[in-house]
């Protein structure tokens, strides 16, 4: 049968089609084997490029940056996922900028459609986000996103993170190629991110042990603790990334934490800043002894927090429960990720060094101090076996010549240098006192140390500094509220000195002597009126002799000017 329109028979026509059919098919076939084999070297190229580097942040963000480039996505992030297999602890993007980044606000911890992934780690691809059942939505601010390919990343069989690619180019779905290719990438990335957490906690352990030892070199050269924590701080910020790095100790009575040092960011503004113990995040770590995560808006009313921009933190107790010293708080820029697990473990092992440093250097304290009070001691013991003896003896030697003396100018100048000893031994011994108060430099200033500010504080009304001399165990045996009273009388007393007296000299005489406390305030100046009126603030000093049952006189001075007697019992 001839065609029509040629006139040649239809059947030789027929192995003119198969082969154009057959040659179609040959040029699909390599076209795809080229397309393949070019997706493969791309593949071979991507794994090349992040098994080539060992730092982890690195190694992390050349891993998402291959994917996106791999199955040709717009957008791209890895998520890393928290010991507790959770929640995402760490958030790296690709192909949103900065301000975007900004604008959209905290990085996602792992709900939604990202945490389907968390909770079921198998490939993920889909047409349209917004059809799955765990997808709710965007935050404000973020661009439109619809086509989605996720792929889970294992660490030595163990989940790490999981690989999110968004909007494919062209408009086009993400195929099972897609799916192999990035599953194989993923395969290769594990390992790439176990090596690099490898030299990662390597180099964290370095700059620890680095640390360590210039600690160590700080406490045996006796540099202050202060200094080394202030060292301190600054490696730590530096190690765990952060933005602002401080410890907090307690007060005497534990009832508020002060910082006193820190690193970074808002460093001068915290300063001195303090927390109840009760009632307050870091005061729960340093009652419980437990390290504490705190996320962005977790943190008790701090406005000075918010001022700075710090969002999460976490803190660590110096020491272990039952002993804490303190507490370290580091924190992050806010909209950030907590800290990770290995960075949490190094600020809990730093917290423990750091209540070493404090152990070490109270114990060294107290060495120093028990070594002053025992040159303290010494020098008493010599002041009273050598000094007051020999001074007594003497004393008595001149008496001695009153026996064979008959001149009264003799008798009188040994009398003078008898009653001179006698004050000197006075001296003496209230030196003696002086030495044996062990008071730690928290501990309230006693009597004695008051009385000798209140005095030197009154130089300028008065023009000059009065002579101070203390009888007997003046710290010892006043009560509180008889100081208060004491304190009280010295200041206005020689406040009248100073604004009535005209004085060019002035002299406190504090004494414990027969269960009384005897102040007696002595000046050379006009004496009291003539008239024998009385001032104002003589009476106030009266008020408070009788409130402690005591007494008050007023007195000319032998020579000139005037003597205060304030005395009161002493509390047993």
């Amino acid at each position: 049968m001839a065609d029509r329109d040629s006139g040649e028979p239809r059947s030789s026509l027929l192995p003119q089609l198969r082969m154009d059919e057959l040659l179609d098919e040959l040029i699909s076939r390599v076209t795809q084997i080229r397309a393949t084999r070019d997706r493969v070297q791309q593949l071979l190229q991507g794994v090349l490029a992040v098994s080539g580097g060992l730092e982890l942040d690195q190694v992390l963000s050349t891993i998402i940056s291959t994917a996106t480039e791999l199955v040709d996505a717009r957008y791209g992030a890895l998520g890393v996922i928290d010991s507790a297999g959770e929640h995402l602890e760490r958030f790296i993007t690709v192909g949103l900028s900065q301000q975007e980044i900004d604008a959209i606000g905290p990085y996602p911890t792992g709900m939604g459609l990202l945490g389907e992934l968390i909770r079921h780690p198998v490939p993920l691809r889909l047409h349209d986000i917004a059809g799955h059942e765990a997808s709710f939505g965007f935050p404000d601010n973020h661009p439109p996103m619809r086509t989605f390919l996720g792929v889970p990343i294992r660490v030595r069989e163990k989940v790490y993170g999981n690989l999110y690619l968004t909007e494919k180019r062209g408009g086009a779905f993400f195929d099972a190629d897609d799916e192999t290719l990035l599953t194989a990438l993923a395969a290769a990335a594990g390992v790439a991110i176990d090596n690099a957490r490898l030299y990662d906690e390597a180099q964290r352990r370095q700059r620890r042990m680095e640390a360590t030892a210039e600690l160590t070199r700080g406490l045996l050269s006796g540099v202050d603790s202060r200094d080394l924590l202030a060292v301190l701080v600054e490696r730590v910020r530096d190690m765990a990334g952060a933005e602002l790095v401080m410890i907090s100790l307690p007060d005497p009575a534990a009832e508020r934490l002060t910082v006193q040092v820190a690193a970074g960011t808002g460093e001068k503004r915290v300063l001195g800043e303090s927390a109840p113990v009760a009632g307050s995040e870091v005061g729960d770590v340093f009652t419980d002894g437990v390290g504490q995560g705190i996320v962005d808006g977790e943190w008790d009313a701090r406005p000075l927090w918010k001022e700075l921009g710090l969002g999460p933190a976490h803190i660590a107790p110096l020491g272990a429960a039952g002993k804490v010293r303190g507490v370290l708080v580091a924190a992050k820029r806010f909209g950030a990720l907590p800290f990770d697990a290995g960075v949490v473990r190094m600020l809990t092992e730093v917290g423990g060094q750091v209540a070493v440093v404090l152990e070490l250097a109270d114990h060294r304290s107290d060495a120093d101090l028990l070594a002053l009070y025992a040159d303290r001691d010494r020098i008493g013991r010599d002041l009273h076996d050598l000094a007051i003896q020999r001074l007594f003896a003497t004393g008595m030697t001149l008496q001695s010549v009153l026996k064979i003396t008959e001149k009264q100018a003799v008798r009188d100048r040994v009398n003078r240098a008898v009653s001179e000893l006698d004050d000197t031994i006075k001296v003496i011994r209230s030196t003696i006192f002086a030495l044996s108060e062990h008071g730690g430099p928290d501990e309230v200033p006693g009597l004695r140390a008051q009385v000798l500010q209140v005095c030197q504080d009154s130089s300028a009304v008065l023009g000059f500094t009065p002579a101070v001399r203390f009888t007997g165990p003046v710290d010892f045996e006043v009560s509180d509220g008889a100081v208060e009273h004491a304190l009280a009388v010295t200041r206005e007393a020689l406040s009248n000195v100073g604004r009535h007296a005209h004085a060019s000299k002035a002299e406190v005489d504090v004494e414990t002597a027969d269960g009384s406390l005897v102040l007696r305030i002595a000046d050379n100046g006009v004496g009291m009126p003539a008239d024998g009126t009385r001032r104002s603030g003589l009476g106030n000093l009266a008020d408070r002799a009788a409130a402690l049952g005591g007494e008050f006189l007023v007195e000319p001075a032998e020579g000139g000017g005037t003597v205060l007697t304030w005395r009161v019992p002493l509390d047993d």
